[in-house]
């Protein structure tokens, strides 16, 4: 969000949004725009017509944290420059924040609410409308979320039209050491087979063609209900949907993956062979300490079977450098591990303690520094690696979904490639092409990051 100033007239009544964060972070986002609308507050894409701005936060990581602070304070610098201005701050940073420590420091906010004010954020602006300038601000929060939107659930689509985001369950019960994820989003919840069927249907009648099925873990879903709900189950009733799009399953456990599961991969005509499985490391000391619940043995026969079931598979997955008791032999054979594997897709995190987890307060806590340069050098690794992958693709021909044209080139993106993660391919055409078509493309070039192609 771009600071705006200059503005000393009151605005014109509607809400700006700002929403941070990973991709469940913004169907949140969409359903708070979805509520709004249908509850007759009018949602602004110029900040300043607006006499709100509503911030969706995250609170993950610091870096996502810094970001928070960022926007907080950009707000507020809007506000201060015009009469009638509201802040308001919502989602994971109020979960986060238990003790209101990090609220305190930001007392021009006009209104703080959790994870589970999502269906009662336009009875809350209509309320703080209404109160007079200056009032305190109010917290509107909860110790254990319990929130999750259903089909029926209003929700406004932000993201390109031809593309949607399906969250099929919120929280998460792995409890990882490292992880502030359940102190913030709460236990799993997942939702049924047919509510989640019901908005993919909804969605592809609006012209989605391709459907991310997301949560904290895909594969966990189900494993809170007692009807037999799982993935595998959810993914053959989305596979019976007609049409030709595609369906990409983001953020899977190694400990969660079945032979039924596998099976559904492998044979399904909507699913991509493209697979977002978080390591985290390899060496089976730190997977203990981790609480990740596979050995390195249990990581490799996976990885072996789903390359062996699912022909031309991508394979995501992120490494955390630095955990405590990473010495130089439990890096080396992670540096080992990747240089052998070679995934399609990789990121590195270096670890940072996180507030109120077990991994916080472990012995044999790794310097940051250490951490951060033994990040860098395993995404060096993997950049060379990704160049010499990219570059085998050359004269081959892809599938390619189109998300935006310029005249006669197009940025597309594979079957390999995430919205807004992976890599992107560059189309030259004779003629234009039409944003959320399907196109078959010949491979030009290739660099550690991205491709071009012709048509």
């Amino acid at each position: 969000m771009a600071k705006r100033k200059g503005a000393s007239q009151s605005a014109a009544g509607g809400v700006f949004l700002v929403s941070l964060g990973c991709p469940k972070n913004f169907v949140d986002t969409e359903v708070m725009a979805g509520g709004l609308v249908s509850s007759g507050i009018r949602l602004t894409f110029d900040q300043e017509e607006a006499d709100t701005v509503l911030i969706n936060t995250c609170a993950f990581i610091p870096e996502a944290r810094d970001e928070t602070v960022d926007a907080i304070m950009e707000a507020i610098d809007w506000k201060a420059a015009g009469s009638g201005r509201r802040v308001v701050v919502t989602g994971c940073l109020i979960q986060w924040d238990k003790d209101q420590e990090f609220r305190s420091e930001f007392p021009e906010v006009d209104l703080w609410c959790g994870v589970d004010e999502v269906p009662h954020l336009a009875e809350r602006l209509r309320e703080l409308r209404r109160s007079p300038a200056g009032a305190l601000p109010e917290v509107f929060s909860c110790a254990e979320p319990a929130y999750l939107y259903d089909e029926t659930t209003p929700r406004l689509q932000l993201t390109l039209p031809h593309l949607a985001y399906l969250k099929i369950a919120d929280g998460c019960d792995n409890r990882c050491s490292y992880c502030s994820i359940p102190n913030i989003r709460g236990s799993l919840r997942s939702r049924s087979i047919g509510s989640a069927v019901a908005e993919a249907e909804n969605l592809r009648r609006n012209g989605v063609r391709e459907l991310i099925v997301i949560a904290q873990d895909v594969t966990a879903f189900g494993h809170d209900r007692q009807d037999g709900t799982t993935l595998a189950g959810l993914l053959r009733e989305l596979d019976r949907l007609p049409g030709k799009f595609w369906i990409r399953l983001l953020y899977t456990h190694p400990a969660h993956f079945t032979d039924e599961l596998i099976e559904v991969l492998a044979s399904s005509n909507h699913v991509l062979p493209y697979l977002d499985i978080p390591l985290q490391h390899i060496d089976d000391g730190i997977l203990r300490r981790m609480g990740r619940k596979v050995t390195r043995g249990q990581v490799e026969m996976l990885l072996s079977r789903l390359r062996q079931a699912i022909p031309e598979l991508t394979l995501r997955t992120t490494f955390i450098t630095g955990f405590p008791g990473e010495g130089d032999r439990e890096y080396e054979a992670l540096k080992e591990f990747v240089g052998r594997m070679k995934f399609e897709r990789l990121g590195v995190f270096a670890y940072s303690p996180e507030p109120n987890t077990p991994a916080a307060d472990f012995p044999e806590q790794v310097d940051l520094e250490v951490a951060e340069r033994r990040a860098a050098e395993l995404l060096d690794l993997q950049q060379a690696l990704s160049q010499r992958y990219n570059e085998a693709w050359v004269g081959r021909e892809l599938e390619v979904l189109v998300d935006a044209v310029e005249g006669c080139r197009a940025t597309a993106r594979s079957r390999m490639d995430a919205p807004e993660i992976d890599n992107i391919v560059t189309v030259t055409a004779s003629r234009e092409l039409r944003p959320g078509g399907f196109y078959k493309v010949r491979i030009t070039g290739g660099d550690e990051f991205d491709l071009t192609a012709e048509l």
